[in-house]
């Protein structure tokens, strides 16, 4: 197989969960341009529809539907939509997420459900769900986004966020359990953990605290949305089909290596 046909993904359909903005968008886009059909998945549908317009210009097939991965039912249907309308579902990038920051000590336990119900429950009811697909296809592309707020804490000085951190970390053991029991099946399960991208979630972080994040980024800067889609087309393509499972990929500039 030569290279080109190694991260070609004509043929295959995608889900993509918080597909409709920022790193979520881009990964859309991404397998987009590698050929995939797509599925943009969120809360919001005029803006999962916005996205899906986008990718229909790159000439691919791509559908938009409304899903709070947090309820099993949404679950359900934008898994049933997407088989009813693609007759497969090959890669799931589980992408949606929420944070809230407070001090430890006064963190609301109604916001560290919420999180735990987005980030953590969300992602094992999508594998779930999909996975039965998958399963019975012999064949599937699952990469969970984590975050490298998975490995490591932060300084208090940078951030309070316990909540967001904890759900990461669980993110990254749960990717490393389910590559080891779906490879049977042919099942590839890994985890993309981005470092500091300014979106929605963390440009408030970045503006405020950016000169001190920027001295622990060997590289010197942020990433900007070209620099997730690389590695998301990686993890989703026939290039990795053997030898990357249970891996996480850390997309950070080198945060992780000071």
């Amino acid at each position: 197989m030569q290279v080109r046909e190694m991260f070609n993904l004509e043929g295959r359909v995608a889900v993509v969960t918080g597909g409709s903005i920022g790193l979520g968008e881009q990964m859309c886009m991404a397998l987009a341009e590698a050929g995939a059909s797509v599925v943009v998945a969120s809360r919001k549908l005029e803006r999962c529809e916005a996205t899906a317009e986008k990718l229909r210009g790159l000439g691919v097939k791509a559908l938009a539907v409304k899903c709070d991965v947090a309820q099993v039912e949404d679950v359900q249907s934008m898994v049933d939509f997407t088989v009813r309308e693609f007759g497969r579902l090959d890669i799931l990038i589980n992408n949606a997420g929420v944070t809230w920051g407070a001090l430890t000590e006064d963190y609301p336990l109604e916001r560290w459900q919420k999180i735990m119900d987005v980030n953590v429950t969300g992602t094992f009811l999508c594998c779930q769900k999909a996975g039965k697909v998958m399963i019975g296809q012999k064949y599937g592309k699952i990469i969970n986004i984590t975050s490298i707020c998975g490995f490591v804490g932060k300084d208090p000085e940078i951030m309070h966020a316990i909540g967001y951190h904890a759900s990461k970390g669980a993110v990254i053991s749960f990717t490393r359990d389910l590559a080891a029991k779906w490879a049977q099946y042919g099942i590839t399960v890994n985890a993309i953990a981005p470092g500091w991208f300014p979106t929605h979630m963390s440009r408030h972080v970045i503006n405020e605290k950016g000169e001190i994040l920027l001295r622990h980024i060997p590289l010197r800067r942020f990433g900007t949305g070209d620099d997730i889609k690389g590695a998301a087309v990686f993890l989703a393509s026939p290039a990795s089909d053997y030898n990357i499972t249970g891996h996480v990929l850390c997309v950070d500039g080198g945060y992780l290596a000071v």
